[in-house]
């Protein structure tokens, strides 16, 4: 009696297929140093050299009038550190990230951080923006 076969397809035919299916949905991933950034969130306040975000708690007057307790801040409000605060004053919606890297870089020439630390530690508060919705990507 003939052995049955194990496969229908051989194994190199059935890695290439499950591969293919695999790079067909898969999107490649963003490289965020060539992203420009652009302000979504358009409140804020410069408090020295700090920058607080205020997001409204409500989109809509009435809602805002009548959920909000009186006395009490129609916003909530996002303080930035200092590293943060001078990348916000630097999102303009023209440069893209790789050019804010670059110019906080020569700004603080002090730091012991290498280029590409600097750009993980930059693209990484940038991306934490983006999560949160307090910026968009062109």
């Amino acid at each position: 009696m003939p052995a049955a076969p194990m496969h229908r397809y051989p194994r190199e035919q059935l890695f290439n297929r499950t591969e293919k299916l695999r790079m067909k949905h898969s999107k490649p991933k963003p490289n965020f140093l060539e992203m420009v950034p652009v302000r979504h969130v358009q409140e804020f306040i410069r408090e020295e050299e700090r920058i607080t975000l205020l997001i409204p708690k409500f989109k809509t007057e009435w809602m805002r009038k009548w959920l909000v307790p009186s006395r009490r801040s129609p916003s909530i409000r996002i303080h930035l550190d200092a590293m943060g605060s001078k990348v916000w004053e630097l999102i303009d919606g023209q440069r893209n990230t790789a050019e804010i890297c670059r110019m906080l870089k020569s700004r603080s020439p002090e730091s012991q951080e290498s280029d590409d630390e600097f750009a993980m530690r930059v693209t990484g508060f940038l991306r934490n923006l983006y999560k949160n919705r307090f910026i968009v990507f062109r």
